[in-house]
């Protein structure tokens, strides 16, 4: 893979990342049984990647399988979060929400890790909050786009501790192996309570699914870790940055969710602290 095929593979995953929230509305499904079915899937996708390129997999300890069971119960409720946030406020409110998970992952570092919070950091919080600020229209929590706001900024708040576990992992298990674990814990987590639902799914709902685990997880993650062998994280961290942006567009041209100026000028500030963090000293990718 060239750098100018491993940049276009990028924008792709980015892409792909940014249309999972227009087939988690689409489907006409429990958020429980959404996110089971993109689980599955999605190992059924990872599993054909490393089969193709042959990526050896790593023994895995003790530690590591907790670390993995850890790891997946976050994503678990990470998506299980999101996709309550689409159904209730739409996929533009639930991808800017999501988009508030840089400054959580700066506030918890520092407490972690007891890592200094920098100038720049401080900025990057301030410019999500006051960009969270212009998104809701007023804190109203009987309105729909506030109770769908707050959903989505957990979601991000569990996507941040989810990145801090994977961080406290290390590198030593491979990226697709340590995604395949984590979706397959994902899946049987949820199995009990989205198998009973199974039987209301229609052919449709079967296929927005099955796309959103094929494409929007399998794919995309797939697409990411081949990259990197190419590119530098600070460089796909900034590329991943463009997913509200692709995620706002689609619930325009889709649902008709047009954005207003109020929105754009949240939107902007916090894509504006993406790039911030991306653009910080040892970035990391997203998972």
């Amino acid at each position: 893979m060239t750098p100018r095929t491993a940049l276009g593979a990028l924008h792709i995953g980015a892409l792909f990342f940014g249309l999972a929230g227009v087939f988690g509305k689409l489907a006409n499904a429990s958020a429980v049984v959404i996110v089971m079915g993109r689980a599955a899937f999605a190992v059924l996708a990872l599993a054909a990647f490393a089969r193709l390129t042959r990526r050896g997999w790593q023994p895995l300890r003790r530690g590591d399988w907790g670390r993995l069971l850890a790891a997946g119960v976050l994503l678990t409720g990470h998506w299980v979060t999101f996709f309550i946030a689409v159904k209730v406020a739409g996929v533009a409110v639930a991808t800017l929400g999501f988009a508030s998970f840089p400054a959580f992952t700066v506030l918890l570092e520092g407490l972690v890790f007891r890592e200094r919070i920098h100038l720049r950091e401080v900025m990057l919080v301030l410019l999500v909050s006051v960009g969270l600020i212009l998104v809701t229209p007023a804190f109203d929590l009987a309105s729909q786009a506030t109770t769908g706001l707050l959903w989505a900024m957990l979601s991000g708040l569990t996507f941040a501790v989810l990145s801090l576990v994977n961080r406290a992992s290390g590198d030593r298990v491979p990226p697709v192996q340590a995604a395949l674990c984590q979706n397959a814990v994902v899946a049987v987590c949820l199995a009990p309570l989205a198998v009973p639902q199974l039987a209301t799914l229609g052919a449709m709902d079967w296929l927005w699914i099955g796309l959103l685990g094929l494409f929007c997880t399998g794919l995309a993650h797939s697409l990411f870790v081949a990259s990197l062998a190419v590119i530098k994280a600070r460089t796909a961290a900034v590329v991943f940055a463009l997913e509200p942006v692709y995620g706002i567009a689609f619930a325009w041209v889709f649902f008709s969710e047009t954005p207003t100026a109020r929105m754009l000028a949240g939107g902007v500030l916090i894509f504006a602290a993406i790039v911030l963090s991306s653009r910080a000293p040892n970035p990391k990718g997203p998972n």
